[in-house]
């Protein structure tokens, strides 16, 4: 029945596995040579049959059709639907291997807890044991083709020794057209709860662990009867089934040797013997001679469970152990080592060198350290370090509450660059949503002074070329906006105290802003409402915006989409001094109305922060990129 190699795969030798290919009860060759001569005497009639029999004129549509098979062979799933079906298999036969019910843990439980050294308790135990075993014989006698054949009626069975005639005559009174595998069980927790109140049984707990483990003991043979009523979906079955056998159909045709001189690709020897299909008829092949060995394990092939020396083997231990071995027991002694406090069972000479390997210890056992690392630091001088570093955040936060905490520089720096969620400029800042490039100095490093931010009404973010982190930038809480200065958004010209930007031709008394820029009274603006505060001086949106040339007004986007834009403000409140001054030079000269996106490179002045006199610094002609 089961073919056993466990001991000729204990150690790792040369060719461990090559002595099992000769090996032939359970193997392949004896599952599969029938199939592969069938197939094998196929290929050769029609391999004879094209060289042979066809007419010139039938050889060149067999090639054609040959062609046609090799090429469309591969579509079929093979590979896929037969690797899912043989692991499902698989899986289920160790499954149901491990449902048969085996008596070990209720004969223990019996032996330990139905007492009793007369004739009626040793009765007791060992009819308890037995209606165990006859549960397990009908339910395999139900499944198994092996054990049917050796049980075939309960006459046999009563033969047999598992049922009395008494036993059956109850049996067969009971009228059911299920299987009435369980009677015995039920047999069993009747004859327990006797036992009970007679005194055999001692306590509640015995009679609860004895029914555990009798559950425990149906529940497998319920199993067992349930993976022998529902089985693999037919269906499964049939689509694996059918498509082997179709590809390799499609093979006999497709794999022919065609004749080299007709010049087809991949025809140009002629072997006559397909080695490599043949090979793969053998492992696909085999593959599903595999699943079909193993979908039922109960029957009576080479590998399949050896029921009858199960049941065998069961009946005689458990019947063993409830009776001859009750109280049966040997002299309690002192062992060996009675007085030794580190015991050390005895080596042969094969086995002495495991002691010359030290014990594992653990994986980290071998580690090693400096003594530095090693020494521990006071709990005074951590919570103090801790403290000083506390106190030492918030006097920065103090000092600076509008700069970035220190600690997180690349996250302020993610935050400048980004775009932001929320439009601060209203419906009628809607722009077209493409992305504006960032004006930043060439050769500056990466830390936040050099890079120039402000509100870009396009890319909603903080990434502009309006001043340092440090000189410039402030909260966003801190923003105001036109229409907080001045009702209905209104207003224009330059603010007091601050400017327009400048035209590099004109004077430089000559400020002329563009309108809706400033935030005070000046020429083209409206003087501001009663009660609104003036407008801080700085730059604006309109003065950083890095699409609009110097001296520019509201471009056709801006008209079309409203006029003019409610820009915030971005100056400190109370901070005074001029707006930066763009001065583009050099090969980017612009005209009212161009767009910077166009432009490759341009040189720009970009005015530093003011004087304490008041004077703008310009650093001279700085190269941007775009």
């Amino acid at each position: 029945m089961t073919v056993t190699y466990t001991a000729s795969v204990a150690n790792v030798r040369f060719s461990t596995f090559s002595k099992l290919l000769m090996l032939w009860k359970g193997s392949i060759y004896k599952l599969l040579y029938k199939e592969f001569l069938v197939f094998s005497l196929m290929y050769g009639v029609l391999s004879v049959t094209y060289r042979f029999v066809f007419t010139d004129k039938q050889k060149r549509y067999f090639e054609k059709l040959t062609l046609y098979c090799n090429h469309y062979a591969n579509l079929i799933p093979i590979t896929f639907v037969l690797g899912f079906y043989v692991t499902m298999v698989v899986n289920r036969w160790w499954n149901q291997y491990t449902s048969i019910p085996l008596p070990d843990r209720l004969m223990c439980v019996i032996s330990g807890n139905v007492h009793g050294v007369d004739e009626p308790g040793r009765l007791l135990r060992r009819t308890l044991m037995r209606y165990a075993s006859l549960s397990a014989l009908l339910i395999l006698r139900s499944v198994s083709t092996a054990v049917y054949k050796r049980f075939p009626t309960m006459d046999h069975v009563v033969e047999a020794g598992f049922m009395t005639r008494g036993e059956r005559k109850k049996y067969e009174s009971l009228h059911s057209t299920y299987n009435k595998y369980w009677i015995p069980c039920v047999w069993f927790t009747n004859l327990v709860a006797k036992a009970r109140k007679e005194g055999r049984v001692k306590d509640d707990c015995a009679l609860k662990l004895l029914m555990e483990e009798l559950n425990v003991f149906r529940g497998k043979c319920s199993m067992l009867f349930h993976y022998d009523w529902i089985s693999i979906p037919l269906v499964y079955t049939q689509v694996v089934t059918i498509a082997v056998y179709s590809f390799f159909l499609t093979c006999l045709i497709g794999r022919q040797f065609l004749d080299p001189e007709q010049g087809y690709a991949g025809h140009d020897l002629d072997l006559y013997v397909p080695v490599f299909t043949l090979l793969q008829f053998f492992f696909y092949a085999g593959w599903l001679k595999v699943a079909e060995q193993l979908i039922n394990p109960f029957g009576e092939d080479d590998d399949d469970f050896e029921t009858n020396r199960l049941i065998d083997r069961n009946f005689q231990v458990s019947m063993m152990a409830v009776d001859e071995m009750y109280q049966d027991l040997p002299l309690v002694e002192k062992d060996r080592y009675w007085n030794e406090s580190n015991p050390r069972p005895p080596y042969t000479a094969a086995t002495v060198f495991v002691l010359q390997k030290p014990s594992f210890q653990g994986s980290t056992f071998d580690m090693t350290m400096s003594k530095e690392d090693m020494h521990f630091q006071p709990m005074e001088d951590i919570e103090e370090n801790g403290e000083e570093g506390r106190r030492g955040l918030r006097h920065h936060h103090h000092q600076h509450p509008h700069l970035p905490h220190p600690h997180l520089p690349l996250f302020n720096r993610l935050l400048t660059s980004a775009a932001s969620p929320v439009s601060f400029g209203g419906p009628g800042a809607a722009r077209s949503g493409r992305l504006r490039p960032l004006l930043k100095r060439r050769g500056s490093g990466s830390s936040d002074a050099s890079m120039y931010s402000c509100l870009c009404q396009d890319t909603r973010s903080t990434a502009c070329s309006c001043g340092t982190w440090g000189d410039r930038h402030q909260p966003l809480g801190e923003v105001r906006f036109l229409s907080e200065l001045r009702p209905g958004g209104g207003g224009g010209g330059e603010g007091a105290g601050g400017r327009g930007l400048e035209d590099p031709g004109s004077p430089a008394g000559s400020e002329k802003g563009p309108p809706g820029v400033g935030a005070g009274e000046g020429r083209g603006g409206s003087p501001p409402s009663p009660g609104v505060p003036s407008a801080p001086a700085g730059p604006t949106v309109s003065d950083c915006d890095p699409r609009r040339a110097p001296g520019m007004g509201p471009s056709h986007e801006d008209e079309e989409e409203g006029g003019e834009l409610a820009r915030p403000l971005l100056a400190p409140r109370g901070e005074g001094g001029p707006a930066p001054e763009w001065f583009p030079t050099g090969k980017g000269s612009l005209r009212p109305g161009e767009d910077l996106l166009g432009a490759d490179l341009v040189t720009l002045h970009i005015s530093e922060p003011l004087h304490a006199n008041g004077t703008p610094r310009v650093s001279g002609e700085t190269p941007c990129e775009i």
